[in-house]
């Protein structure tokens, strides 16, 4: 695996934790911590083609196939209230920061993990 694959969601997270940061709410530092946790197993689940990145900067199941369900819906959790943080702070919505974010992650994603284009396909990256 290619070490910029890693690099990019824990450099994203480290990010968020600026903006969160000089918000009101508190929980930055857990959320970059569940995060980083995570990480391997939703590495893992894309490598394995399970799971692949939707066009809203969320996770999602690409097949019937499931597994580690709980970690998918905790990061997708996490990733919504990281969207809701940055919008208030920026003054957009949170959809908006998640198709932004969507946009990232796919010019970083690894060969053969499956991305959702704008207009709502499937496909694998090359």
């Amino acid at each position: 695996m290619h070490r910029n694959h890693m690099l990019i969601p824990i450099l994203f997270a480290i990010a968020i934790l600026g903006i969160l940061a000089t918000s009101a709410w508190g929980g930055a530092q857990e959320i970059k911590a569940r995060m980083a946790e995570r990480l391997p197993v939703i590495t893992e689940l894309k490598q394995k083609g399970l799971v692949g990145e939707n066009n809203m900067g969320l996770l999602e199941f690409v097949g019937a196939a499931k597994e580690k369900v709980a970690v998918v819906e905790a990061e997708n959790k996490d990733r919504k209230i990281v969207y809701k943080a940055i919008a208030k702070k920026t003054g957009t919505t949170p959809e908006l920061v998640g198709q932004r974010r969507a946009r990232q992650i796919a010019e970083n994603a690894g060969s053969g993990w499956w991305l959702q284009d704008e207009s709502g396909q499937w496909k694998q990256k090359n």
